[in-house]
């Protein structure tokens, strides 16, 4: 296997403003994606992000430490190209929410998790006019498809950026209406993304702390907030 990596080749790095967006120029060239399309962005807090990624690079590129920059690759790339079966395959998020199922025992975890999640579904149905129905068990329930449908539809309306921070903040916590949530300023990240981890926290209760799995939902949920980040971004 190849030890080549890419290295800092450019002095100064800017965020300017272009047709159809804006965008970063190393040392005056524009950067490009993985799949060597230029990178516009939509807005220019979006670009000043990046900026700020690419010239905070040293020796060698670390795209690890570039989460903005990777999140504008994926909605220019693949987003924006495949745009209705992202859409499609996230909507089908709301059919198995995480919140509507519920444990058949303990009574405690049932409160809990009552207590935590009947408020976001309350807040989805009086919000979107789509009510989902909690079950007991994990065999899958229907739920009903005018529910569905609206909720699909407004993946609809978003932009490729938009719809590219909605895969994260819905797959990471296995969770349309959080994903909703997030956006509509519900809770607050860090908040929402403990919600999505209820089960968790109440094993960790009764058996003790996991530390590989702690460390994973520490960098998924990191990866969560980045997501929020940048949809804000998308608006600014």
């Amino acid at each position: 296997m190849s030890d080549w990596k890419m290295k800092r080749f450019w002095e100064t790095t800017t965020a300017v403003e272009v047709d159809g967006g804006y965008t970063v120029h190393l040392d005056g060239r524009t950067i490009k994606t993985p799949g060597k399309a230029a990178l516009i962005v939509p807005t220019r807090a979006m670009a000043a992000a990046m900026a700020q990624e690419w010239d905070a690079q040293e020796k060698e590129i670390n795209p690890n430490t570039m989460p903005v920059t990777k999140s504008a690759n994926s909605a220019v790339d693949k987003v924006s190209v495949q745009f209705d079966a992202v859409a499609d395959m996230l909507g089908e998020y709301a059919g198995t929410d995480l919140l509507c199922y519920r444990a058949i025992q303990p009574e405690e975890l049932i409160e809990k998790q009552a207590a935590g999640w009947d408020p976001l579904l309350e807040w989805c149905a009086m919000t979107f006019d789509a009510p989902l129905m909690p079950v007991s068990g994990v065999m899958f329930a229907a739920q009903a498809e005018s529910s569905l449908t609206k909720l699909r539809a407004l993946l609809d309306d978003m932009s490729p950026f938009e719809l590219t921070a909605m895969h994260d903040l819905i797959t990471l916590p296995g969770s349309f209406v959080i994903g909703l949530a997030a956006l509509d300023g519900v809770e607050s990240p860090e908040a929402l993304w403990e919600i999505s981890r209820l089960d968790e926290r109440y094993q960790q209760e009764q058996w003790g702390t996991d530390d590989d799995a702690e460390d994973m939902a520490r960098i998924k949920g990191e990866a969560f907030k980045q997501a929020h980040s940048f949809y804000e971004m998308c608006q600014i």
